[in-house]
């Protein structure tokens, strides 16, 4: 039967510092995406209804143009931004619980947990921002933003998660 050992990486002390750091910004960038989500979802109910930073360059139309043209589809794209917002605060809900009580903790678990889920995100997300030109930094610069230091808050708590080796 094998068992499993866990290792701490060196220095302990300031490990433990490094990925109470590392795990803390990755918090943060779990809020910024649920900040993000309560703007998105707050504007369909504003004269903006557009996106944040989606204005007349990249959609000829506004929301008055839409409901006048078709209720029906008002409400339909409506009820999209009100689901998109709901699975971007989703989202930063399970990437902040992960960082703060797991990645903090060192649980590798957490961590690739943590990084999957944005990344399964924006990588199906984006595309479509810059094949159809909604790629403005008013836009996406929010979510660019935290990711930004997500991937910093990663990267600082990647090395000091402790490594699993298997022994008999």
């Amino acid at each position: 039967m094998a068992s499993t050992i866990v290792a701490r990486p060196e220095g302990s002390a300031d490990a433990d510092a490094r990925l109470h750091l590392g795990g803390t910004l990755m918090t943060l960038a779990g809020a910024g995406f649920i900040g993000y989500a309560v703007i998105f979802f707050v504007r369909n109910y504003t004269d903006s209804f557009l996106e944040l930073g989606i204005g007349a360059n990249e959609v000829s139309v506004g929301k008055d143009e839409i409901l006048d043209f078709s209720p029906s589809l008002f409400h339909y794209i409506g009820h999209l931004h009100i689901a998109v917002s709901g699975f971007i605060a989703a989202t930063g809900v399970a990437v902040a619980a992960l960082s703060w009580f797991g990645v903090r903790r060192g649980q590798m678990w957490a961590w690739v947990t943590a990084v999957a889920a944005p990344v399964l995100a924006l990588a199906v997300a984006l595309p479509a921002h810059y094949r159809n030109d909604f790629d403005t930094l008013g836009h996406l610069g929010l979510v660019y933003l935290a990711t930004a230091v997500f991937v910093v808050g990663a990267l600082i708590a990647l090395p000091r998660l402790p490594r699993r080796a298997t022994g008999r």
